[in-house]
């Protein structure tokens, strides 16, 4: 018999989870305090099977399976019988803290309690549970029913078990998951966050507008969006948050140093797409500008980003978050990059890679362009990543 599945918020990404689940033929229970959240999971969940059934992925007899699989309930006594509950709520520490008190209160002593944090440390969310060792991270990607990846997260509390049973589970599910540590950011959010950080900064030292960023990271990079575009799509609001809770969380290192400019468009209201103006202007009528298509300078912006996300993944290995595979599989599966970082270093040469932030660093003299210690240490060594 499967797992009955438990999941706390029906917003986006929870509504989401619990579409994963039921279709993976769970039980699913959706809880959230909201009755017209729920409704609107409901409703949503419906259209989104009714699309399957157009693109014959599901029949109708599938989705009337589906769509009775999940309840929807507001109360969290309804997760007395589930074996596993993904919290999907607001990115709230305290508020966190309280719903996995109510929770570990009705379940039963092997229940999982997983949280879907993207920045908060799993060791905090456990620490108000009298079972911390049932606690751990699981991280999916938003939509979750489309993204492959999931991030599993164990906290230094998290028992083997624990581990074993939720990557199982998680696979069970056609998901392809990378196990990291409990650090700020995990993979995907500490690794990508030259690829925003790095962009803005080009900017603000007047070398390129957004749209010649953004051709250089298309046209040379072979991303499917720029960085400009790809904030625009995610959120300003979103996007700049992520960064400061990085920041701070990494106690200010600055390679994570948040950017005014993002910070100003933020306050001003210019989230991107879903406000109608972020870094370009989505209005009625209104044409995204041009690009500067220079090929030398599109070849200098795409080299210097490059390089930093690489950095930055070399340091995820040399600090033990991830094997290299997993960071590089994180990387591809997670936010769509063409290749991994740690791959593509061994193609640029890795003697290259830290000529480049050698050169980066003596020009500016920031710690944000420190040379990895790992890479140095394989350059000098003679090493690759991947024979």
């Amino acid at each position: 018999m499967k797992e009955t599945i438990g999941v706390l918020g029906a917003g986006t990404m929870g509504a989401g989870i619990a579409q994963v689940a039921a279709q993976s033929g769970h039980i699913v229970v959706l809880v959230d305090l909201n009755s017209d959240q729920l409704d609107r999971a409901k409703i949503n969940l419906e259209k989104t099977l009714i699309k399957l059934i157009e693109k014959q992925k599901i029949d109708a007899d599938e989705k009337t399976s589906i769509e009775n699989r999940i309840q929807y309930s507001s109360e969290i006594n309804d997760f007395s019988n589930c074996d596993l509950i993904i919290e999907a709520i607001v990115e709230d520490l305290s508020i966190k803290h309280k719903v996995f008190e109510s929770m570990e209160k009705v379940i039963s002593e092997s229940c999982i309690l997983a949280s879907n944090t993207s920045s908060l440390s799993i060791a905090s969310i456990g620490s108000v549970l009298k079972r911390p060792n049932r606690v751990i991270g699981i991280h999916f990607f938003n939509p979750a029913p489309l993204m492959p990846l999931v991030e599993v997260i164990p906290a230094v509390q998290t028992s083997s078990e624990t581990l074993k049973s939720s990557v199982e589970l998680i696979k069970s599910w056609g998901k392809t998951v990378v196990v990291c540590k409990d650090t700020p950011g995990f993979i995907v959010n500490r690794v990508a966050r030259p690829f925003y950080g790095e962009a803005l900064r080009i900017y603000e030292e007047g070398i390129a507008d957004f749209a010649t960023i953004d051709w250089a990271m298309t046209h040379f990079g072979g991303f499917k969006m720029g960085p400009f575009t790809l904030m625009d799509y995610i959120g300003n609001d979103v996007n700049y948050a992520v960064t400061e809770s990085v920041f701070q969380a990494f106690y200010y290192d600055p390679r994570f140093k948040p950017s005014f400019t993002q910070k100003r468009h933020r306050e001003a209201g210019f989230l991107g797409r879903k406000s109608g103006r972020g870094y370009y202007d989505y209005s009625e009528g209104s044409v995204i500008p041009s690009p500067t298509e220079d090929e030398d300078l599109g070849k200098q912006i795409f080299n210097r980003i490059l390089v930093m996300l690489i950095n930055e993944a070399i340091d995820a290995v040399f600090m033990n978050v991830a094997s290299k595979e997993d960071i590089d599989l994180a990387m591809t599966k997670g936010v769509n990059y063409p290749k991994g970082l740690l791959l593509w270093a061994d193609q640029l040469g890795l003697k290259n890679v830290l000529g480049d932030l050698e050169r980066l660093f003596l020009e500016y003299g920031e710690d944000r362009y420190r040379p990895n210690p790992l890479l140095k240490r394989m350059v000098k060594e003679n090493e690759i990543f991947f024979n």
